[in-house]
């Protein structure tokens, strides 16, 4: 029986330390960043704050959170299975990292509604005599009900700890495992999950078997390279079997797609089968064959090469899962990985219009999710962009160039293996005129993921720049090659490329190839390659495009020029061209040093 002595009256959690619990919670390493775990919290919480807790129901969770269509039932038992995952996690969660937190977030069995409470008391002085920490549970219910406060001095200690030894062990069963992390675990948003499910052995003999687990282990190495996507670890994978049912992977496992395929091998030839499935409706969204002669080369090498183009095809930027994601984006969902799709449809054209939309999308990411190095990256290209084409300036103490800078340092501080913050690091070291650094940083993201082509395609534009044309040139070729609905900036920078190493037909072919017309460089770029080729009038049109573009840039030629570290070579050529061109080039514009480096010092070893 509880007395007067049990009882404290103290005010409930506002809604303010609410969603600041609720931000602790989503964002702790406890806390699985698998499924929709974070948005299905998310969505309870901010539905109770807003008076609807008794609106919450599994249909609106449904159509809410995991973008089922209006004709859900529940005979669909997916609000059903994650709402228990959420739960279990919930209790793991306040076991170890949220075990001191204020607040406690729960979701009581029978409904969907959450619960919040406080979880230590007020102050010490509640009970002066007491030793062992209490349970002090303050619960926020709907409208128009008591807010009340049951409290227990004393706790069995063998129940206490039976409690955490079975309910933790629990916990642990129920989970989908996760491989031990091989790179920085980074917390984000709900980015697409892939589980590979182990790929079937077609083929004969004692050796096939040993084929199937080493392909499935180089894509479990290779995959989780791009940060743009979450890859379930291997002990997942190897819970799957081959045939995996689709429904189990996307309710239990909680994965949007699926990976799965086969290896048939008949005496020196194999041939490896790959798909990826959407669990959402079971389609086949991409398949592919590889045949490779078992003679022809090493065996782990042609495991690598496969999986890294399985790997390239499905999770590189612009590949099969951002083309499927940005077809069907969750409605008025401007979501951090929203912004990353957003990102990549910007790189496509490079229009002022689509980069202050993507900045401000990007800036508020990082302020939601501030341990999301993608999104730190992204933001960071998005700055140098604004500095170095001018697009959307606005005024700051610090330059947007510098800006760049500090933003990509901390993508790297926050995930240093992360391609995509290298990149960044890159970027914003060769602006800022420290070229022999950025491309250290590049040979460094080119070892660590040589199948990204976005970055594949910038770093070869970068070396361009750098005047190593012939070696920028073949990354490009690779990028196009791999990624042929890629970046429009790649095909730009190639056919720079072939007009610097006079192979002006394919120049004029690439030019006109590129879908840039937003972008006022492009114009220049055309100028350049129409002059050199002798087509004077199509220059002079281009020419005169760009200046009307960029009319501040002319009278600053030769700075533009060394800020992006021209050989003085190179920008004698531009400036003869821009000449021919009919472009105002200032009469005293004469090339100078670009970059503090000779070539021969950033050769690739």
């Amino acid at each position: 029986m509880l007395t007067s002595t049990d009882v404290e009256v103290r005010k409930p959690p506002c809604e303010e330390e609410i969603r600041a619990q609720l931000q602790r919670i989503i964002t702790s390493t406890e806390f699985p960043n698998v499924g929709r775990g974070a948005a299905f919290l998310s969505y309870i919480v901010e539905e109770s704050l807003a008076g609807n807790a008794n609106r919450i129901k599994g249909y609106s969770i449904a159509l809410e959170v995991f973008k089922r269509d209006v004709n859900f039932t529940q005979d669909d038992p997916v609000v059903r299975i994650q709402a228990g995952r959420l739960r279990r996690v919930l209790e793991r969660y306040y076991l170890t990292a949220g075990r001191t937190d204020p607040i406690r977030i729960d979701i009581p069995k029978g409904g969907y509604a959450p619960v919040f409470t406080w979880s230590a008391p007020p102050s010490p002085e509640l009970d002066g005599e007491q030793t062992e920490p209490a349970h002090w549970a303050m619960r926020y219910l709907p409208p128009n009900q008591e807010w009340w406060l049951p409290g227990w001095r004393t706790i069995s200690g063998i129940a206490a700890a039976a409690f955490i030894l079975f309910g933790g062990a629990y916990w642990v069963s129920t989970l989908p495992s996760v491989a031990p992390a091989t790179e920085t675990t980074v917390i984000g948003p709900d980015v697409p999950a892939i589980v590979i499910a182990p790929f079937a052995d077609l083929g004969e003999g004692p050796q096939a078997k040993l084929y199937t687990l080493g392909l499935t282990e180089e894509l479990l190495t290779t995959l989780p390279r791009f940060k743009e996507i979450r890859v379930f670890g291997r002990e997942t994978s190897n819970s799957l079997t081959p045939d995996a049912d689709i429904r189990h992977v996307r309710d239990q496992v909680g994965a949007r797609y699926l990976l799965s395929g086969g290896v048939r091998v008949s005496g020196d030839h194999m041939r490896v089968t790959a798909r990826l499935v959407d669990t959402d409706d079971g389609a086949i969204l991409w398949s592919q064959n590889y045949d490779n002669k078992l003679g022809s080369r090493d065996l782990f090498a042609i495991q690598a090469d496969v999986a890294g183009q399985v790997a390239t095809a499905v999770a590189q930027p612009y590949g099969i899962v951002a083309q499927a994601d940005a077809s069907r984006p969750p409605p008025d969902d401007l979501g951090a990985y929203e912004c990353t799709l957003n990102f990549y449809a910007y790189r496509t054209e490079l229009s002022p219009e689509r980069h202050a939309h993507v900045r401000d999308c990007l800036e508020s990411a990082v302020a939601r999710y501030p341990t999301y190095a993608t999104a730190w990256a992204m933001l960071s290209i998005v700055y140098l962009d604004e500095g170095r084409f001018q697009f959307n300036p606005v005024a700051a103490a610090v330059s947007p160039l510098d800006r760049a800078l500090q933003t990509a340092r901390q993508a790297v501080q926050v995930e240093p293996g992360n391609t995509r913050a290298l990149q960044a690091l890159m970027n914003a070291l060769f602006f800022t005129r420290q070229p022999e650094e950025a491309i250290r940083v590049g040979e460094r993201a080119m070892a660590i993921n040589p199948n990204d082509t976005e970055f594949m395609g910038e770093f070869g534009a970068l070396l361009n720049l750098a005047g190593q044309w012939q070696r920028g040139a073949g990354l490009l070729d690779n990028a196009i090659a791999l990624n042929p609905g890629g970046g429009g900036f790649y095909r730009g920078s190639r056919a720079l490329a072939s007009a610097m190493l006079g192979d002006h037909q394919r120049a004029v072919r690439e030019i006109r190839q590129t879908d840039l017309q937003k972008f006022p460089i492009f114009h220049l770029v055309a100028a350049m390659i129409f002059a050199e080729a002798g087509m004077e009038a199509d220059a002079r049109s281009a020419g005169e495009l760009f200046v009307r573009m960029r009319p501040a840039f002319m009278p600053n030629v030769v700075e533009e020029m060394k800020q992006r570290n021209m050989q003085p070579d190179d920008q004698a050529r531009f400036l003869a061209a821009m000449r021919k061109a009919g472009m105002p080039v200032p009469a005293t514009a004469e090339p100078v040093p670009g970059a503090s480096f000779e070539a021969s010092e950033i050769e690739a070893p």
